[in-house]
């Protein structure tokens, strides 16, 4: 799909200094670095809207560029359109987190998100990532506990999963080195 017609939203990094991992590497970065874009309501069909994210291959510090990361009372359907992506979802109930599991996923891959599980897309690689979702026209993004807590309850960086310390207590991350419908499936 071309997209050069359309305006994105983007996210600078300013939007996201509250749950970036590396404080010290935020002392010298720059507000106005746009770390990706939004581009929404490509499509509308049946209650659904069509957006894609694109998530350019960056570093932020010593932790791989994600999404601010967000929560829907509806399942949500993620399809991988360029590049690999790494999901991070977390099941919580007020700060305490009960589930988190991570799905590595790939071109043409599909990922389900849960219903009421926060999620984030991290871009793992040195290639940009575009990833297309439906989601519900109804559905709003809420971006509370994430940004309370300063991120979700794992960071993912060159040295790998890193404990968010804000998080009293946090399960044992369950992650699939499988990629696509398997992997979904399995986080269900």
């Amino acid at each position: 799909m071309d997209l050069s017609n359309v305006k994105p939203n983007i996210r600078y990094l300013k939007d996201m200094k509250e749950v970036i991992y590396n404080k010290e590497w935020l002392k010298t970065a720059l507000d106005d670095l746009e770390l990706y874009y939004m581009y929404r309501g490509i499509e509308r069909k049946n209650g659904m809207r069509y957006d894609i994210t694109v998530i350019p291959a960056r570093m932020m510090g010593e932790e791989f560029v994600k999404t601010k990361g967000h929560c829907h009372p509806e399942k949500e359907t993620y399809i991988v359109l360029e590049g690999k992506v790494i999901f991070l979802m977390q099941k919580s109930k007020g700060e305490i987190v009960e589930d988190v599991y991570a799905i590595k996923a790939k071109k043409n891959d599909a990922v389900i998100i849960p219903s009421n599980y926060e999620h984030i897309a991290i871009n793992p690689s040195n290639q940009e990532l575009k990833i297309g979702n439906w989601v519900s026209e109804k559905s709003g993004h809420n971006y509370d506990l994430l940004q309370k807590m300063k991120g979700a309850c794992y960071f993912y960086t060159k040295k790998g999963w890193i404990k968010n310390k804000n998080y009293k207590k946090i399960p044992k991350l369950r992650a699939s080195g499988e990629t696509g419908r398997r992997a979904a499936f399995r986080a269900l």
